[in-house]
């Protein structure tokens, strides 16, 4: 006899609160296995279709591991220094570009920059601030993980998780398929391949567009000469998951820059707006498109309130949790109102008797 619908809840709630309770204390020691789990979840369609191509599972993930050892290298060599040395030099620079944007509106609007003024006192407080407290973000961004022996364990024990769990991942999906009860199994395989529908659209399609845009505006602005154009390409593609955000923080940064580095020399400037405006073409007719599609159903406004949640109540891990946690919820979600709208309470006695109430 199956336990009543009461008792199987209070089952299930206390799972949940076992699970946000082990996350609450643990967020730091399992966040290398939060990342282990999702680089093995993005990576492993492509060990499937290596396995389709004919290799076993094992020389599938020593391919990808191979590779990935490649592109970090090259990151490490290449791009990681310029990109720091871009931002230090960013915070370093930053008091001078707002004193030349006084010096442009004192120019231009006098009556806008008189001695004392709100505008010009904000300018010059901004650009000290930026340049004064740049050290403390790094450093804080460094100490939110934690110290620097973490972080090297960070990047020692994460690539052995995402390699053991690519190898397993099949057999560790049959298994917990094996445990999910037999009375509702049909129902959480359909909730299940929903969510990782979504989660397959948004992670990985997501993920791809975000590196070819970024990738896109680092190398462009490089090549028209804009200086700290690796850090304004990097922001535009992280921001990219956020329709428009991307383009309109990153085109309007690059755009400044671009005004103070080539005043005078319009065509620079026009070139720079050409990249942005280039790649929301590109991303909203080809890129898009083709690696997300129309399936994500993950409103912007609803990420950016799960990233919010999450990440109050539980720091950096909670904000590795709060997609895939948000694209469950909005699953299960639009499940519980499909079958709110056939029921009783729904329904009531007009739905009941065949007539539609909302006809």
């Amino acid at each position: 006899m199956a336990l009543a619908v009461r008792t199987q809840l209070k089952y299930w709630g206390i799972a949940f609160v076992i699970f946000a309770v082990i996350l609450w204390f643990l967020g730091n020691v399992l966040l290398p296995f939060v990342l282990g789990g999702a680089i093995a979840y993005c990576l492993d369609p492509v060990a499937d279709r290596l396995e389709k191509a004919g290799f076993s599972r094992g020389a599938s993930v020593g391919i990808i591991t191979v590779v990935a050892i490649v592109i970090f290298v090259i990151l490490a060599l290449a791009v990681v220094p310029m990109f720091v040395r871009q931002v230090i030099q960013l915070f370093e620079i930053a008091p001078q570009l707002f004193r030349d944007l006084q010096a442009f509106l004192t120019e231009r609007f006098p009556s806008v920059m008189i001695e004392g003024n709100v505008v010009q006192e904000t300018l010059i407080s901004i650009g000290e601030t930026i340049k004064s407290k740049g050290a403390v973000v790094a450093e804080t961004a460094l100490s939110s993980v934690g110290s620097l022996l973490n972080v090297l364990m960070l990047f020692l024990i994460v690539p052995v998780v995402a390699v053991y769990m690519l190898i397993d991942w099949d057999n560790m999906i049959a298994k917990i398929d094996d445990l999910v009860p037999l009375d509702h199994k049909q129902t959480i395989r359909h909730l299940a391949s929903q969510i990782d529908g979504v989660l397959a659209g948004f992670i990985r399609g997501m993920g791809s567009v975000m590196l070819i845009l970024g990738t896109y505006y680092a190398i462009a602005l490089w090549a028209v000469g804009l200086q700290f154009g690796l850090v304004v390409g990097v922001v535009a593609g992280l921001l990219t998951f956020i329709p428009y955000v991307g383009a309109i923080v990153g085109g309007g940064l690059a755009i400044g820059l671009a005004m103070f580095q080539f005043w005078g020399e319009w065509w620079w400037i026009v070139a720079v707006w050409a990249i942005f405006q280039s790649g929301q073409f590109i991303e909203g007719n080809i890129v898009t498109p083709r690696l997300v599609g129309d399936s994500v159903g993950l409103h912007p406004v609803w990420l950016l309130l799960a990233l919010s949640v999450f990440g109050a109540l539980f720091g950096f891990i909670g904000m590795l949790v709060a997609v895939p946690l948000a694209a469950a919820l909005g699953v299960i979600v639009r499940f519980l109102a499909d079958q709110y709208k056939s029921s009783r309470l729904y329904l009531g006695l007009i739905g009941q008797n065949g007539s539609d109430p909302r006809a």
